[in-house]
């Protein structure tokens, strides 16, 4: 499909690792450490109803709403529950096409973006929640062109993309201090509403920080 290609086309222009989302912990008494130009200060342990327990997607049909809902359930966990990164992937493999087409490629997408068991073990020593703050939500220039180079049936009615921009907020414990970094981020993520669905589904998600444009 149409959009497998272009979020392959993504995924080979940059590489990302967990080191890019940087771990709160370290050896140097500065504080966490792990992301580039980040703003490290004292700060909160989260935004206020900051939940440790992963919440579901509701349906809708409103595209963009539901494009600003997959954006706050893939930048929001706590290590400080019981759940895991798996728990949290699930909610947005959920709202996948549930034909199952493009289940395996958005699983693989929304791992991405979260923490490895590895780093999540050690991010829970520190406390750690993220959220996302989000300040632009747009259809890509970009996309209409995709649009226009689709062969017939290779996107299904209804499907669309936006590209989102915001800043991630990450925050737990350095020692006895509380600590906050911010980093901008920005990705892509491809829809589809109706009329091929009731309700708005998640099809496959852009590599973090290279969006279309």
């Amino acid at each position: 499909m149409l959009i497998a290609v272009i979020a392959a086309a993504v995924v080979l222009l940059v590489i990302v690792g967990v080191g890019a989302y940087g771990l709160i912990r370290g050896t140097q008494p500065t504080g966490p450490s792990g992301d580039d130009a980040v703003t490290l200060a004292p700060g909160p342990t989260g935004p206020s109803g900051t939940s440790a327990t992963p919440r579901p997607l509701y349906d809708t049909t409103d595209a963009e709403a539901f494009a600003r809902s997959v954006a706050v359930s893939l930048f929001t966990w706590d290590t400080t529950g019981s759940h895991g990164p798996s728990d949290y992937a699930q909610v947005l493999v959920d709202v996948g096409d549930p034909t199952g087409t493009e289940t395996s490629g958005l699983a693989s997408d929304v791992r991405s973006y979260l923490p490895a068991t590895d780093a999540w073990a050690q991010l829970r020593t520190h406390q750690t929640k993220q959220w996302i703050t989000i300040e632009t939500v747009e259809i890509p220039d970009a996309w209409a062109d995709a649009e226009t180079q689709a062969a017939p049936g290779q996107l299904l009615p209804g499907t669309t993309a936006y590209t989102i921009t915001g800043t991630r907020h990450r925050a737990g414990i350095w020692g006895t201090e509380p600590m906050q970094t911010e980093r901008p981020v920005s990705f892509t993520v491809f829809i589809a509403c109706e009329p091929s669905f009731d309700a708005c589904r998640l099809l496959r998600l852009s590599q973090v920080d290279n969006p279309l444009r």
